[in-house]
């Protein structure tokens, strides 16, 4: 059996801004920071039925609950929408055979947003995460980055150059003892 090798997270990441990584064309994918404006796939995975499950006289018993089952796939689908709204999904459009693990990790937030979620669940969430470029750690797995959102930027320099100046302590203490402040 073979050993060694690389592996993910093993050894530290490229750094897309040393000279190694120019010289081997190393560099990360810009991903627009005011998030993806594109169409939102229909959500891939079947509705899950909730059922409510209890014990009596050493019986179990199992009902179809309706309304949790609705809450449920309307949480998903609130989810969904939301994920599609991140600077990732720009990247996430264009390979389509991700959208199955991003609707694993939807369906999976939702779990762990219950009293039902295990630790095994909110370890998955986290590894799927990874997967879909969710975290940081992620981001740089997948070769991205989030790019500064430059007119924003622009806008915010304006509005503070627009806006007078606060008048500081030592002004405030000059106009005090009757200084020209």
């Amino acid at each position: 059996m073979p050993s060694g090798g690389a592996r993910n997270r093993s050894g530290p990441q490229k750094d897309p801004t040393s000279l190694k990584s120019a010289r081997i064309g190393h560099s990360l994918t810009s991903l627009p920071a005011e998030g993806y404006e594109g169409d939102v796939p229909e959500f891939p995975l079947p509705r899950v039925p909730v059922y409510d499950i209890w014990f009596e006289n050493k019986e179990r018993h199992k009902v179809l609950d309706l309304e949790a089952t609705e809450a449920r796939r309307e949480r998903e689908l609130e989810l969904w929408a939301w994920a599609w709204s991140t600077p990732q999904g720009a990247a996430w459009a264009k390979e389509p055979w991700r959208w199955h693990s991003i609707a694993m990790w939807v369906r999976t937030s939702v779990i762990c947003e219950s009293a039902e979620a295990t630790a095994a669940d909110k370890n998955s969430l986290h590894r799927f995460a990874d997967q879909i470029g969710l975290t940081p750690a992620g981001l740089k797995e997948n070769g991205w980055k989030i790019a500064p959102n430059q007119v924003a930027e622009k806008r915010a320099e304006r509005s503070a150059a627009a806006a007078p100046a606060a008048p500081t302590a030592r002004d405030r203490w000059l106009k005090a003892v009757g200084g020209d402040a």
